[in-house]
């Protein structure tokens, strides 16, 4: 029997038959199901060599794969770029590697976050779920000791569902921290 990574065993298990009862789905190859997820982060023009490496490796040690750096396609003088500078790198996680990532994220990078009341409840409009991080600290693989500048990180989770309905569901049964949007509380009534 092949490793199945527990995330992924929790959608297979519970996730599924929950959206196949509750969204009414004809048989579960119609439940949503996570595609990709991509990091990315951007790199200051001005930076040398030893900063891009630096970003490089700790987004290779949060993702658990090497990223691709992005070059710039034009010189545009107003943000000091030149053609082909590194302005930033990204990776693309699939299969294990995703699933890993993601329970990761939700299970220990983002309640580390000081003063978590949830990640936000609005998607893209496709289903799909964009997190910004202002500090990648947050991952344990990173050694607050080496980092020497502190970098952003934006995370797309990409996922088959077609309406925005569908990705919140597929998303909060597999333990995204999603924030409460509930009415205020009534007044209460004065004393007399």
């Amino acid at each position: 029997m092949s490793y199945v990574p527990s995330l992924k065993k929790l959608y297979l298990e519970q996730a599924v038959p929950e959206l196949v009862k509750t969204r009414g789905y004809k048989n579960k190859h119609q439940v949503p199901k996570l595609t990709k997820i991509s990091l990315n982060s951007g790199i200051d023009a001005d930076a040398d060599k030893n900063q891009i490496a630096d970003v490089q490796r700790d987004l290779a040690l949060i993702a658990g794969q090497k990223p691709v750096l992005a070059r710039s396609r034009k010189a545009i003088a107003n943000f000091k770029l030149k053609p082909n500078q590194v302005v930033g790198c990204h990776v693309t996680l699939r299969g294990h590697a995703m699933w890993e990532f993601l329970y990761r994220l939700i299970a220990v990078a983002l309640p580390t976050i000081r003063d978590f009341r949830g990640t936000s409840p609005k998607l893209d409009g496709q289903g799909n779920y964009n997190i910004g991080i202002t500090d990648f600290t947050i991952f344990p693989e990173i050694t607050v000791e080496n980092v020497k500048k502190s970098m952003g990180l934006d995370i797309t989770i990409v996922t088959s569902a077609e309406t925005d309905d569908e990705g919140r569901d597929l998303l909060r049964l597999l333990g995204m921290p999603f924030r409460r949007t509930e009415a205020a509380p009534a007044p209460k009534p004065h004393a007399a």
